[in-house]
C-alpha cells in the first residue's frame, strides 16, 4: 500500500492521478490493518462511522461513479432510504471480503480510466438535486473526485483508528512496511 506518490514519472497525467488515487486507497486500507472484524466495525465516537464502514462506503462510491461514467445501471442500488447501509455491516460481510471487493473495483476503475481516449471525455451526471439537469463531468473530474472522496474518508479512518487502539497512521505505515519486508 503506497503512502505517497513519488516524484518519478508515471507516464502521463492519467498515470499520476491513478497513483494518487491508489495512495489514498492505501491510507484507508491501513486503517483496518491488524483489526479483527469486530474491532473494525466499532464506532468509538459520537459519529456512527467505523473503519470498516468507511472502507465499504469508499468501495461502493467508487463503483457507483465508475458505473455512472460507463453509463451502466448501478449494481448496488442506493437511495435516501438505504444510503446508510453503505457504511454498515450486512449479511456476513467481513473486512477481508470488503478489501477484496474494493481491489476488484479498483482494478475495473483503472482499466476503464486507462481505456478512455481522453480525460476530457465526458459522461452525463445522474439525476440528483445537487447536480444540474443535463450536466456532464469529465473523466479528469471523476479521477479527482475519487481522490478527494477517498482522501476525506482516509482521514476520518485515521482518527477513528487512533480512538480504537491508539495506533496512528505513522505507526500503521511502519507496521505495514515491516510486514511486507518481513
Amino acid at each position: 500500500m503506497p503512502t505517497h506518490v513519488p516524484a518519478e514519472d508515471h507516464g502521463d497525467e492519467r498515470g499520476a492521478l491513478l497513483a494518487f488515487l491508489e495512495a489514498q486507497r492505501g491510507g484507508l486500507r491501513r486503517a483496518v490493518l491488524g483489526l479483527t472484524d469486530e474491532q473494525a466495525w466499532q464506532a468509538p465516537s459520537a459519529s456512527e462511522l467505523s473503519p470498516a464502514g468507511l472502507v465499504k462506503h469508499a468501495a461502493e462510491v467508487e463503483l457507483r461513479w465508475l458505473e455512472t461514467a460507463q453509463q451502466r445501471e448501478h449494481s448496488i442500488p442506493r437511495d435516501r432510504d438505504n444510503w446508510h447501509l453503505s457504511f454498515q455491516l450486512e449479511d456476513g460481510q467481513t473486512v477481508a471480503g470488503l478489501l477484496a471487493f474494493w481491489d476488484e473495483v479498483a482494478e475495473k476503475t483503472e482499466k476503464f480510466l486507462r481505456s478512455v481516449p481522453s480525460l476530457d471525455d465526458t459522461f452525463p451526471l445522474p439525476k440528483a438535486p445537487w447536480f444540474p439537469d443535463g450536466g456532464r463531468h469529465s473523466m479528469r473530474w471523476l479521477m479527482l473526485h475519487l481522490i478527494e472522496e477517498t482522501a476525506r474518508h482516509a482521514g476520518h479512518a485515521d482518527i477513528i483508528r487512533e480512538s480504537l487502539d491508539g495506533r496512528t497512521a505513522f505507526a500503521l505505515v511502519a507496521e505495514e512496511r515491516a510486514a511486507r519486508e518481513g
